[in-house]
Parts: structure tokens; C-alpha cells; sequence
């Protein structure tokens, strides 16, 4: 990573990244790193982890469940995955996130959420 190590939110943001995502997956990704997405990694890290999911205003629970209902109206199925995947280190439960998925259905289309189904019982076949 490129970012100055300085930043307290960057720090904070790993820290909370491989809470949520797991040490595999933080590990993999920064490896992965180079030139073209550097800043963008940072910027996620940052932001998306130091600033919004380590404030403490909603549980890491809460989030999952949320970025998972987002990610699957917008039809983001790698991302979704890996959230699935997420899950099981924020407590959000296979029952939470299958309710969480019929609101998707309801609001956001049956296909959206059918596709996520789809996944969601490849990522809980696998842990199994």
C-alpha cells in the first residue's frame, strides 16, 4: 500500500478490513496492488473502512447486512460474494441475510435477488 502510514484512518481502516474480510482476503488484495489501483486501495481503506465502517454508529453486523442488501440490487455479485463470505466474521446470520434478501425481492426485483440467493447457498454449501 501506498498510503502514509501515519493516517489514523488508514490505520483503523485495515484494522477493520481484516476484521470484517479476513486476513486472506486483505492479504491477497494487497498483494495484488500496483500502480493502477494503489490509490484506489488506499482510498478504500481510508474511507470506505477507516472512516464509515469503524465509526461505531451501526454495528459491523448492521453494515453487512446493509452492504449486502446493496450490493445485491445493484446486481455486484463478486463483491457480493465476498460479503457473503464477510458475514461470518460480523455475525450477520445465513437466516439474517436470506430475510434481508426477500426485502431485496420486494424492492428491488426478483432476479436481484434470486441471483444473490443463488450465491449466498454456494458461500454457505462451501463453509459447510
Amino acid at each position: 500500500m501506498v498510503k502514509d502510514p501515519k493516517s489514523n484512518n488508514f490505520i483503523q481502516g485495515m484494522k477493520t478490513r481484516r476484521q470484517v474480510l479476513g486476513n486472506e482476503h486483505v492479504d491477497r488484495a494487497i498483494k495484488n496492488t500496483n500502480q493502477i489501483d494503489a490509490r484506489f486501495q488506499d482510498f478504500i481503506t481510508e474511507g470506505a473502512w477507516g472512516t464509515l465502517w469503524s465509526n461505531g454508529k451501526l454495528s459491523k453486523r448492521d453494515r453487512s447486512l446493509i452492504t449486502i442488501s446493496l450490493l445485491a440490487a445493484l446486481g455486484h455479485d463478486e463483491e457480493l460474494e465476498m460479503h457473503f463470505n464477510a458475514s461470518k466474521n460480523t455475525g450477520a446470520t445465513f437466516d439474517e441475510i436470506s430475510e434481508v434478501l426477500m426485502h431485496v425481492a420486494v424492492y428491488a426485483g426478483v432476479p436481484a435477488s434470486n441471483s444473490a440467493l443463488k450465491i449466498l447457498k454456494r458461500v454457505f454449501k462451501e463453509s459447510n
